[in-house]
C-alpha cells in the first residue's frame, strides 16, 4: 500500500507526495503529458528532442547537470509515445534545488539557435547510430508503418526520419515548448524524506506563478480495425533472419489490458515462458523469441519477435509461432500456470513500491491515467484474470487478419 497526499495549484500543476520518514534521499519526478503521439506527422521526434533540450540550461541555471551534481544528486529522463518524464534523486535536505531547477526550465528553458543546433546534432546522430546503422535498427519503424494507417503510433519516439529534426526551425520548436511544457500539462511527484507541508510550500513558491496553456486539446485520429493480413520482407546486412509480428490490441485503459499482460507473461515469462520453452529450448527453431505489449494509452499492439536459427525458413518459423498462439485460443490455461504468471506480474508491481524512484514515477503515471488510487488496487485486477478471460482475449487478439508480419532477411554471401 502506497500512502500519498495530493493537491493542485491554481495554474493546474498536480502535486503528489509520499513521505518516507527514514529515507535520507528524495526523488523529484516531473511528468509531462506529451509524447510522440502529440507530434505533427511532418515534424516527428520533437518530444524526444525536448528530452535533450531541457538539459541545455535555463535562464537562471546555465548548467543544469552541474547544479544537480553540486546538490549531491543525479538526474535523467525518458520519452515514450505517451509521456515525457524527468527525475532527480538527491539528499532530501537539498530538495529545494530540484524545485528551482525544474521550475526554471519549465518557465524559461534555453532555446536558441545555438542550443537547438547542438541538440539537433545529438539527436540525429542517435537516430543514425541506433536506428539506421544498427542491425535490425529500423525493424520497428517498418513494422509500425505496416501496422498503423493513421494513428501517430505509426512512428517511433525517435521520429520518422532524421530530416524532421534537421529541418526543424527555432519557431516550431519554441511553439512546441509553449504548447506542451506548461504546469497544467504536468504532474509533480515527490517521494522520500520530505514532509507534505514542505512540498506544498515549495511547489507554490517555485511553480505557482508559471502561466498555464489550456489551448491544446488532444484530438488523435482513431485507427480503423485491421481486416487484412499484412506482410513485408526486408533484405539487409544482418547476422540472422528475424521475424516481427504485430497484433492490434487494447489500450492501457481497457479492462482486457490485464488479460493481455498475462498473455505476455504466459508466452515470455523467462525460462518458463511457452515461447522460450517450446521453440527455443525444446524445439530450437529460434535463438530468442518473445511476446509483449507496451501498454500504450491508445489502442496498442501486441508484439511477437524472434531471431531464427540457421536453416529455419520463415514459413517454418511462422507456422510454429501460430501453433502456440492457437493453443491459447483453443485450450484453457491451467490454474497453476495462470496463477504463476499472475504472481510474476504482481511481483513487478510490488517491487515498484519499494524503490523510491519507481514509486515516484508510478504515482505520476497513475494520476495521468486518470485514477491515482488504482496504484493500490491494480493487484486485484490481475488477480481477477480468469482462464476464460485469457482464452477470449487470445481469440480476439491472435487472428491472421489482425496481424502484420515483417520478415527481416539476412543477405546471402553473394548479396553482401
Amino acid at each position: 500500500m502506497i500512502n500519498y497526499q495530493k493537491f493542485q495549484l491554481s495554474n493546474g500543476l498536480r502535486v503528489i507526495v509520499s513521505e518516507e520518514a527514514d529515507n535520507p534521499l528524495a526523488v523529484f519526478n516531473l511528468l509531462y503529458d506529451v509524447g510522440a503521439r502529440d507530434e505533427n506527422p511532418d515534424r516527428t521526434g520533437f518530444a524526444h528532442l525536448f528530452e535533450h533540450l531541457m538539459f541545455s540550461g535555463s535562464e537562471n541555471a546555465e548548467s543544469y547537470d552541474e547544479e544537480v551534481h553540486n546538490a549531491g544528486g543525479n538526474a535523467n529522463a525518458f520519452t515514450s509515445s505517451d509521456l515525457t518524464n524527468f527525475y532527480i534523486t538527491l539528499p532530501a535536505n537539498n530538495i529545494e534545488t530540484a524545485f528551482w531547477l525544474e521550475s526554471d526550465r519549465m518557465l524559461a528553458v534555453t532555446i536558441n539557435e545555438e542550443s537547438l543546433q547542438r541538440e539537433k546534432g545529438v539527436v540525429v546522430e542517435e537516430f543514425k547510430e541506433h536506428y539506421l546503422n544498427q542491425p535490425y535498427g529500423d525493424a520497428y519503424q517498418k513494422l509500425l508503418s505496416l501496422s498503423y494507417n493513421v494513428h501517430p503510433y505509426q512512428w517511433q519516439v525517435i521520429g520518422k526520419e532524421p530530416a524532421h529534426i534537421e529541418n526543424a526551425t527555432l519557431e516550431e520548436v519554441q511553439q512546441f515548448f509553449t504548447t506542451h511544457y506548461r504546469p497544467n500539462r504536468a504532474i509533480l511527484s515527490v517521494v522520500g524524506g520530505v514532509k507534505a507541508e514542505e512540498v506544498m510550500v515549495l511547489a507554490e513558491k517555485w511553480f505557482g506563478d508559471i502561466p498555464s496553456n489550456y489551448t491544446y486539446q488532444r484530438q488523435l485520429p482513431t485507427e480503423p480495425p485491421q481486416n487484412t493480413y499484412k506482410t513485408d520482407t526486408v533484405i539487409a546486412d544482418v547476422p540472422v533472419n528475424a521475424i516481427y509480428m504485430a497484433f492490434h490490441c487494447c489500450s492501457r485503459l481497457d479492462p482486457e489490458y490485464y488479460a493481455t499482460e498475462v498473455i505476455g507473461e504466459i508466452l515470455s515469462g523467462g525460462a518458463s515462458g511457452r515461447l522460450y520453452r517450446r521453440l527455443v529450448k525444446d524445439n530450437p527453431l529460434f535463438s530468442s523469441l518473445n511476446g509483449f505489449t507496451y501498454g500504450h494509452f491508445d489502442k496498442d499492439l501486441f508484439y511477437v519477435e524472434g531471431k531464427l536459427h540457421q536453416n529455419v525458413s520463415f514459413e517454418q518459423a511462422l507456422a510454429a509461432i501460430w501453433e502456440q498462439l492457437e493453443l491459447l485460443k483453443t485450450e484453457r490455461i491451467s490454474s497453476e500456470e495462470l496463477q504463476k504468471c499472475i504472481n510474476k506480474v504482481e511481483s513487478s508491481i510490488v517491487f515498484a513500491e519499494v524503490n523510491p524512484q519507481d514509486k515516484a514515477f508510478s504515482l505520476a503515471y497513475y494520476e495521468l491515467l486518470g485514477d491515482i488510487d488504482s496504484i493500490n488496487t491494480e493487484l486485484t485486477a490481475y488477480e481477477n484474470v480468469t482462464d476464460v478471460a485469457v482464452q477470449q482475449t487470445a481469440q480476439q487478439l491472435f487472428r491472421p487478419e489482425n496481424c502484420s508480419v515483417l520478415c527481416y532477411q539476412a543477405k546471402t554471401p553473394q548479396e553482401q
